[in-house]
């Protein structure tokens, strides 16, 4: 993963407000508050740019990130942390989560993960007590 820089000028062009919490979306299931990365948890969204393995992943990946960005842009945010599912010792590294917090957003008390699944742009991806199960792409491979 690559290191992430969020300015004030990408948050203002974001619509980052108190009123979204100060989330900016990275992608469909990555985001930003307070210069901590959180991955949602529950879910998998397709990746973007230079991470997607097709044309087809590319533009589902941004299409989930447009549905999430208007979710938050809705207000009434709430980000959660939650636990990781990684080997004791390694939270906070590249070995668990690339580094990454791991939370739950809800937008007016639903939970995002609902929505994305409902909305076929997201799939269910449940980690267990140590491991996550492997991503599946959606380019066929």
């Amino acid at each position: 993963m690559r290191p992430t820089t969020v300015t004030l000028a990408m948050l203002v062009a974001t619509g980052a407000t108190a009123q979204t919490g100060g989330i900016v979306p990275v992608d469909g299931d990555t985001l930003i508050q307070g210069g901590k990365i959180y991955r949602l948890v529950g879910f998998d969204t397709p990746e973007t740019g230079d991470k997607a393995r097709c044309d087809t992943e590319r533009i589902l990946g941004g299409m989930a990130h447009a549905r999430l960005q208007h979710l938050i842009n809705l207000g009434n945010v709430e980000l959660i942390e939650v636990g990781c599912s990684c080997v004791p010792g390694t939270a906070g590294t590249r070995l668990c989560n690339y580094g990454r917090a791991r939370g739950t957003l809800k937008v007016h008390g639903k939970d995002v993960v609902s929505i994305l699944i409902a909305e076929g742009l997201a799939r269910p991806f449940v980690c267990g007590k140590y491991s996550c199960p492997r991503r599946k792409g959606c380019c066929g491979r």
